[in-house]
């Protein structure tokens, strides 16, 4: 006998989440590979061009700042990366802020020319009330993931 009560659906929950990001994230970095850029590189570059465009250039540390808040990574390699990114002319010095060079902008466009259809297949059947739905959801876990984050790292410089 076969039963014909409905499944409940999965609950979202952290190993679900880390499932859809790396997913969409392999995506991303299969393009940017093509293009001999890194995802931290992205970020940064994405962030210069984001903050250049507002009409408020980052200094240096003003853009690690930005990407640590983001990607949570040491801000050592942050600047490492800012310094690639100097190296392969994708940023320029402006007394003391970074710029993106059209070389950076250019890269920017092409890639998200390049990830946008898949990007539609990925998300564009998704209805509007799920999507928001799904937002209200991850800012809330962001916040709180941010909080802990914040409570542990005080945590850990007490006890050093």
């Amino acid at each position: 006998m076969t039963s014909t009560a409905p499944t409940a659906a999965p609950l979202a929950d952290a190993r679900a989440l880390g499932l859809a990001h790396y997913a969409a994230r392999g995506v991303l970095e299969l393009v940017l590979a093509r293009h001999g850029v890194t995802f931290q590189q992205q970020v940064a570059l994405r962030a210069a061009v984001t903050a250049d465009a507002a009409g408020t250039p980052q200094t240096p540390d003003g853009l690690v700042a930005q990407v640590q808040a983001s990607l949570k990574a040491d801000p050592a390699d942050l600047h490492a990366t800012l310094d690639d990114l100097l190296a392969r002319h994708l940023l320029t010095t402006d007394g003391p802020h970074l710029r993106p060079t059209p070389a950076g902008r250019d890269l920017l466009t092409a890639v998200t020319a390049e990830t946008a259809p898949v990007s539609a297949r990925i998300w564009g059947d998704i209805p509007a009330e799920d999507l928001a739905a799904t937002a209200r959801v991850l800012a809330l876990v962001t916040t709180r993931a941010n909080t802990e984050l914040a409570a542990l790292a005080a945590l850990t410089a007490l006890t050093a």
